[in-house]
């Protein structure tokens, strides 16, 4: 059979890694999808600057849509990254009858529900398996591997960035400014971070992976979100002391009201081997009701791993480039047609157990009343412990670990104890997970 031409939109990390992996295990690649895979073209920004790859034999452009409007090209790969422009090239290609695949998880976040409806209707494929951690092919897991299931609840480390940053304030003391500025220096933070380290990455993905776990339409905007910018040292430390260590977890949990979707700090047993996993790597644990627990580990960004996604998509588009498209896998795991919009939570309704930190002064009844507060509000305490006061200081440190309850009653009763003239400042809240 003649080869396959692809057409590469990017040839910045993602795009250049792409192209490597796809030319270096060019006799591999064709041996597994049956055919051979060929880029004929690519577009880039800067024809002269010097690149990851080796371009020989790729015609180079700086129009997209020289490539989006090749006739010769059956599959598109969207390795620009944004949601803007970037959606109109993809959903023009997809009026071209041409295949797209996507490491762009902002697009399918927020634009997956229109480019999915295009894509059947064209008769196409769009596939995104580098869009959520990176080389972990999580998404053909919960979508094929995981389809005899119903799946219970899925916990995610799905930013290498917040990874790395809450890794290093626990391993060397650090605080988070510094270890943020470290971050920006190895590449890892963008100089404006806030994408990161205020959970907005993670949300996108968490998006996509509770479309596909539950078959849900694409709710980006539904995501409860908090940043890890407000950990500090002590809690890192308290936390450990207490048997715990804090991940920023993206969390999607079926109940029986309804979806939660929460992206947030979180503290974990240390034993579970989520809690385990350091530095930029990335990791999700899927809860199966038949498979049990599921864990999936591995790099979540940088050229090679994301390429190896990206090429393992590309070679699943080329297999059923001659198949039905009906009886295609389907984008987001369930048939379009039977995407159910179950609603999604909102936060003072998610139930979870919880860290508190609070400042108050050192004298007898102040403890006494904050858990009278708590115990107003059907809170439990599982664990609590008092810290030494500092020599120039009249406060101690107050550190509880709480049983399950309802988030707005934990609303109500931090806003209670802050109301304490005992109390100083605010209550420091983290949610905590066994994930058992």
């Amino acid at each position: 059979m003649k080869p396959v031409k692809v057409g590469v939109l990017g040839l910045g990390t993602v795009g250049g890694g792409t192209v490597n992996v796809l030319k270096r295990n060019a006799a591999e690649i064709a041996r597994r999808a049956g055919r051979e895979i060929t880029i004929t073209r690519a577009s880039t920004k800067d024809l002269s600057k010097s690149r990851i790859c080796d371009t020989q034999g790729i015609t180079l452009t700086t129009d997209p849509y020289e490539i989006i409007n090749d006739p010769e090209i059956e599959i598109i790969l969207e390795l620009i990254g944004g949601a803007g422009a970037v959606k109109d090239m993809v959903l023009k290609a997809l009026e071209n009858g041409k295949h797209v695949v996507t490491a762009n998880k902002s697009l399918i976040a927020l634009h997956g529900n229109e480019i999915f409806a295009k894509a059947s209707e064209k008769g196409v494929i769009v596939a995104f398996e580098a869009a959520v951690a990176g080389g972990i092919p999580i998404i053909k897991a919960i979508r094929e591997g995981l389809s005899g299931n119903q799946i219970e609840w899925l916990a995610g480390i799905i930013n290498g960035t917040g990874n790395f940053i809450l890794t290093e304030m626990r391993d060397k003391q650090r605080n988070f400014a510094n270890v943020l500025k470290e971050a920006q220096a190895l590449g890892y933070a963008e100089a404006d971070p806030a994408f990161d380290v205020e959970g907005i990455d993670a949300a996108h993905k968490l998006t996509i992976l509770a479309s596909i776990a539950f078959g849900i339409p694409l709710q980006f905007d539904k995501i409860y979100t908090e940043g890890i910018s407000e950990i500090t040292r002590a809690d890192v430390k308290y936390a450990e002391q207490l048997g715990y260590r804090i991940k920023h977890l993206g969390i999607a949990r079926k109940t029986s009201q309804g979806i939660e979707l929460r992206v947030h700090p979180t503290l974990i047993p240390e034993r579970r081997l989520i809690a385990n996993v350091n530095g930029v790597m990335n990791a999700v644990l899927v809860k199966g009701d038949a498979v049990g627990p599921t864990l999936y580990y591995g790099a979540g960004a940088g050229a090679d791993p994301t390429a190896s996604s990206v090429v393992a998509d590309v070679i699943d588009v080329v297999r059923a480039l001659t198949s039905d498209p009906e009886n295609r896998v389907p984008h987001l795991a369930f048939q379009a047609n039977a995407l159910v919009d179950i609603p999604v939570l909102p936060a003072e309704l998610f139930r979870t157990s919880y860290y508190l930190r609070l400042k108050a002064e050192d004298k007898p009844g102040v403890l006494a009343e904050v858990t009278r507060i708590l115990a107003e509000h059907q809170i439990s305490i599982e664990a609590i412990s008092q810290k030494e006061p500092l020599k120039t200081k009249k406060t101690v440190s107050i550190i509880m670990l709480t049983q399950i309850t309802l988030e707005k009653e934990m609303n109500a009763a931090i806003a209670e104890i802050e109301a304490l003239t005992t109390v100083t400042g605010k209550v420091t809240r983290i949610r905590l997970e066994t994930l058992g």
